[in-house]
């Protein structure tokens, strides 16, 4: 057999420990569906756009921390890990932190793109060029008519008159404003007129400011040839082109202070020391912080806690079917009780015994018809036979003026032969009777 078979759960394995380990951490933003909250407290949807779809879990321990209650059909921003559900085989993502998308989406897409470009080395010390220690001539790359070029200026011919400014103008704002400020710097690198270039805008919000945190900005920043220092905003502002510029300046004016001489020189190269010590320390800190999440998401790959969490939702997802099941096995069971009860309702004997009264009121009253109709007919039959004997009975021939003749035992006498003279008889006639003694019997042929 061949040894390369895999089982279905040792390539389930292999392929969650792939996207794991290239996979540690992704930011997406989409809109969730087919949203879950079990009583576990962990959060199951999918996050979709309108061509693709994917499963998500969020657990107890960091749906806790959300500040808003996750709806169906809500447009959100989520960092996540992509791993593999193995039960099913099914690709997944466990969601770290999520928030509505707009809200902070900003900020969220700067510090990916700062993390990314902070593992590239864009933003290493060892890869920033030093200042000049006597600049002449300046470039400044900014708006001709704004704010940050007029501190500027006055600035300088203040502190170091002598010092030549080459302004290469720019859009320092909107959709147009990267395209502006990445030809400024390289028709600035191509010329090669100036000694240092100053890269530089007022204040503003984030999204005013957002064109200087573009990843083809940055990236043309670092490709210069030309020592950059970055002044963008107030002091409190913070952007990708300070992080790849070869020396960030808090403000457009502080940037001047340092890019000029005068008596207080040795004090600005003492102050660009610390700012270069700073930045190597802050460089050297997000490069052991990233070190750190990526240790960190190796290790949550294979922690106990990851196989309880699988657990978990194969629990709650188990939950889930079983409450389904038990729902279907209720609403089936109702269903068969109600047909059940029309059955009954048709069956019950209320009905029957109902019309079985009925019945035998009906038939009491067609027995009734029948017997009075019976009786009627056998009291005419009566009648006519009481009638009928009537009219042979001896008694109507009684009394029509005949009488039966009897001899002492109680015979009846037809025939004069029957008696003898002196023979005692009685005579029995419609009403009353008679007692006769026989003088002389005649027979019937000497009556004739």
């Amino acid at each position: 057999m061949n040894a390369n078979i895999l089982t279905v759960s040792a390539l389930n394995r292999q392929v969650k420990s792939t996207l794991e380990q290239n996979w540690s951490r992704v930011w997406l933003t989409g809109e969730i569906s087919n949203l879950a909250t079990p009583a576990s407290g962990h959060i199951y949807f999918t996050l979709k756009d309108d061509r693709s779809q994917i499963r998500c879990a969020m657990f107890r321990s960091r749906a806790g921390r959300l500040t808003f209650r996750p709806e169906h059909g809500m447009q959100v921003l989520v960092r996540a890990n992509v791993t593999l559900y193995e039960p099913r085989g099914d690709m997944q993502l466990l969601v770290e932190s999520m928030q509505p998308a707009g809200d902070g989406l900003l900020q969220q897409q700067f510090d990916a793109l700062k993390m990314r470009l902070a593992g590239e080395g864009l933003f290493a010390q060892e890869a920033k060029q030093p200042l000049p220690d006597n600049i002449r001539k300046l470039g400044v790359i900014t708006s001709p008519s704004g704010a940050a070029i007029r501190d500027v200026l006055s600035v300088l011919k203040r502190r170091d008159p002598t010092l030549e400014v080459v302004i290469y103008p720019s859009l320092v704002q909107g959709a147009e404003a990267v395209e502006n400020l990445i030809a400024m710097l390289r028709t600035a690198d191509e010329r090669d007129e100036v000694d240092c270039l100053l890269l530089t805008r007022g204040g503003g919000s984030l999204e005013d400011l957002w064109c200087f945190n573009d990843e083809r900005l940055a990236r043309a920043i670092y490709e210069a040839r030309l020592p950059i220092v970055s002044a963008v905003g107030h002091e409190v502002d913070t952007t990708i082109s300070d992080y790849v510029a070869d020396l960030r300046a808090a403000t457009p004016s502080a940037a001047a202070e340092l890019l000029s001489r005068d008596s207080s020189h040795h004090r600005q190269q003492l102050m660009q020391q610390q700012q270069r010590l700073g930045q190597a320390f802050t460089s050297h800190l997000r490069h052991q912080r990233h070190a750190l999440a990526l240790l960190q998401s190796r290790l949550e790959a294979t922690h106990p806690r990851t196989q309880l969490s699988t657990h978990s939702q194969r629990l709650d997802e188990l939950s889930l079917r079983l409450e389904r099941a038990m729902q279907t096995r209720l609403l089936h069971a109702g269903h068969a009780q109600q047909r059940l009860s029309q059955r009954l309702e048709h069956q019950h004997p209320a009905p029957r015994i109902q019309r079985s009264g009925q019945q035998v009121t009906e038939l009491q009253h067609r027995l009734k018809r029948a017997t009075d109709g019976l009786v009627g007919r056998a009291r005419l039959q009566l009648q006519s036979q009481v009638a009928a004997l009537d009219a042979v009975s001896p008694l109507a021939v009684l009394s029509r003026g005949y009488s039966i003749l009897q001899d002492e035992s109680g015979n009846t006498i037809k025939d004069a032969g029957q008696v003898s003279p002196g023979q005692s008889l009685s005579a029995r006639l419609h009403r009353g009777s008679l007692a006769l003694t026989v003088e002389h019997p005649k027979d019937s042929a000497e009556q004739a």
